[in-house]
């Protein structure tokens, strides 16, 4: 089907574009796949087979690149040109789509796929008190040069916190890391395989026969949490997003790095932690997470930061807009938007359809109850999807609703 596709920099990759000219890539030196190339390859292009188990963003944004041209998309991408808004027209039903050039064109379908790592999440209520240093987001984080020489507290404990944690060490003369909650710090080999191919056997079993596996087998390839110096998780193995960091590991056995609770507050070059200890530091460096913001969409296809979407793709009021890889998976994200992608164009074709608004409805409220019983009640949470579960509902999706099954 005809279509165009708008982006803002001059390159393909988003997020994984290195220093993206579009100023909005999360992107660091060192970041490299949290899942293996086999879990996050699309399924049309597997990733080469001389790809180590998890690339690093480079060739990521490489195998971006290779697909494009493998599929001739170039020719559909239109590259430095800003989406500035999405908005019907009075008593329309089609998108009016404004570029920033001020050209408008109009469509009948819109696939928004502008991502949700790009505008950070500082914390929230600030620390208290004032700091005389540098404060850092992790998102304008790219290299361990920044950091050279300096008393660093990296503020989290998620990807990014542990890649940055271990960054700093290197460089820094001294690197704390900042804790507020302790999470389930996994290598990502076990027993010499990648954790998620690992890990496969596991998904079609009941959550809590996954947790007693999965929490044994960590057990005896990492050991106690806690012997690192880190606070026992206050959550199951599986209710929060996965940290997966083997640098991080070895880095608090070896102490170049060094654990303290979360801030209490600031005073001038000193940081008091909660447990009454305190640091000289020159840098804070939030690792923190990102809001979800669609700045370009109008007043009347606007909807709340978490995404009460179904199948966390439709608005039931506004089934002819679709969102792509909204999703923060216990998995890839990859595989996932490109099997939305594949259950959209059955849509726009007609092969398959949506059930009635208030079946969707119910479905986003049960989705919804879902993640707020299997997940950690926090805002990164709110898009939190195990993978290979939502790819079995989307697949029973496509099955269910096709056009020639339905009366």
């Amino acid at each position: 089907m005809p279509f165009d596709c708008f982006e803002k920099g001059s390159k393909v990759g988003g997020n994984w574009c290195f220093r993206n000219d579009n100023g909005l890539s999360s992107a660091y030196d060192s970041l490299e796949l949290n899942s293996s190339k086999t879990e996050t390859q699309y399924a049309a292009f597997p990733m080469p087979r001389d790809y180590p188990d998890y690339p690093g963003h480079r060739l990521v944004q490489a195998y971006f690149e290779a697909f494009v041209d493998h599929f001739g998309l170039e020719r559909h991408i239109t590259v430095r040109t800003e989406v500035t808004r999405v908005g019907r027209p009075d008593g329309g039903t089609d998108f009016d789509v404004t570029l920033g050039s001020g050209e408008v064109r109009r469509y009948q379908w819109v696939l928004v796929a502008n991502g949700h790592h790009w505008s950070p999440r500082w914390p929230d209520p600030p620390f208290p008190g004032h700091f005389d240093g540098r404060l850092l987001h992790s998102h304008h984080y790219k290299e361990p040069e920044q950091l050279a020489g300096a008393r660093v507290v990296v503020v989290g404990l998620g990807n990014s916190a542990c890649d940055i944690a271990v960054d700093s060490a290197a460089v820094a003369a001294r690197t704390v890391l900042s804790v507020r909650r302790g999470a389930h710090v996994t290598p990502k080999y076990l027993f010499g395989r990648p954790i998620d191919v690992a890990n496969r056997p596991l998904s079609r079993l009941p959550l809590r026969v996954r947790r007693l596996v999965g929490g044994a087998a960590l057990q005896l390839a990492r050991g106690s949490i806690t012997s690192y110096g880190l606070p026992r998780p206050d959550h199951p193995l599986y209710a929060a997003h996965p940290t997966l960091s083997s640098r991080l590991l070895a880095a608090l056995r070896a102490g170049t790095v060094t654990v303290r609770p979360q801030i209490e507050r600031l005073d001038g070059s000193r940081v008091h932690f909660a447990d009454g200890r305190t640091e000289d530091a020159d840098v804070i460096v939030s690792c923190t997470g990102y809001r979800v913001e669609l700045p370009f969409l109008g007043p009347e296809l606007a909807v709340a930061e978490d995404l009460p979407l179904y199948r966390r793709v439709v608005d039931p009021d506004v089934p002819d807009l679709f969102y792509i890889g909204f999703l923060q998976p216990q998995g890839s994200v990859i595989p996932l938007a490109e099997l939305q992608s594949v259950w959209v164009s059955e849509l726009i074709t007609g092969r398959v359809a949506l059930p009635d608004r208030d079946r969707m409805r119910r479905s986003i409220r049960a989705d919804q109850a879902e993640t707020a019983r299997r997940f950690v009640a926090a805002p990164r949470h709110a898009l939190e999807v195990d993978a290979r579960a939502y790819r079995r509902g989307l697949d029973e999706e496509r099955r269910r609703f096709r056009v020639s099954a339905l009366p």
